[in-house]
């Protein structure tokens, strides 16, 4: 099987990144055309606090090239406060405003807050209210989840494991869907710390091996401090396209 690996960053808008990474005289509203000039796929995170307007899904759809791909992170008020449970119309309402983004719609990252402990029934429930024609990834934050039934369950779906690296907090590297997922949010100190040439030789090894059984592998970088982000995706990204 031949796997497209979409590589980039969690997020773009890092004023932080001015004069590291975007040009000092870069106007904002163009930071999003320079990031899509030299990668292919961004994960939105500003979803998971308040959700973007019409407009502005519509303005970075049509800011970025025609292959370019957004993964989107969703609303808290359906992982954090609601917790998966009682959710009317929440995910259908959400759905409707990414679908502004039409084709570029890639994964759709729901994370569980660190205090949610497993609960199997509550975990099928919720995928079993899915619609399948989306491709949902799963990031567990309490070790509890971080089980083989747990998998199973995602498979069952066919809804994705995120797969993170984290200090304190481990996840296997597997596949539970056609598709990988893979967060990056610093290997020593959360967010900000820069990954190594040889960390990410290790990783590109494992990640090229689990990608001969799916048809697309998504990986992006958390650690935007000192745009850490930045350098190691277009690291990993060279090392995974050197035969």
């Amino acid at each position: 099987m031949s796997v497209k690996y979409y590589i980039g960053c969690s997020g773009w808008h890092y004023e932080h990144w001015r004069g590291l990474y975007y040009p000092q005289e870069l106007p904002k509203p163009k930071w999003l055309s320079f990031y899509a000039r030299q990668f292919d796929t961004v994960e939105l995170n500003n979803s998971f606090y308040r959700v973007p307007s019409e407009k502005a899904f519509t303005t970075w759809r049509e800011s970025t090239p025609d292959n370019f791909i957004f993964a989107v992170k969703v609303s808290r008020f359906i992982t954090h406060i609601k917790r998966l449970k009682n959710l009317g119309d929440a995910v259908d309402n959400f759905l409707s405003r990414t679908g502004f983004l039409k084709e570029k719609l890639g994964p759709l990252l729901y994370q569980l807050p660190p205090s949610m402990k497993r609960n199997d029934g509550l975990l099928q429930n919720f995928l079993s209210s899915l619609p399948p024609k989306y491709q949902h990834v799963i990031e567990f934050r309490h070790e509890s989840w971080i089980h083989e039934a747990v998998f199973d369950i995602l498979r069952t779906h066919n809804v994705g494991l995120c797969v993170f690296d984290m200090p304190g907090l481990s996840c296997p590297l597997v596949a539970t869907s056609d598709f990988a997922y893979v967060r990056f949010h610093g290997s020593e100190g959360l967010y900000s710390s820069c990954y190594s040439d040889e960390e990410l030789s290790r990783w590109a090894q494992k990640i090229a091996r689990l990608a001969q059984r799916v048809r697309a592998s998504y990986i992006y970088f958390n650690n935007d401090a000192e745009a850490f982000a930045v350098e190691n995706a277009m690291t990993l990204r060279s090392l995974l396209s050197t035969p």
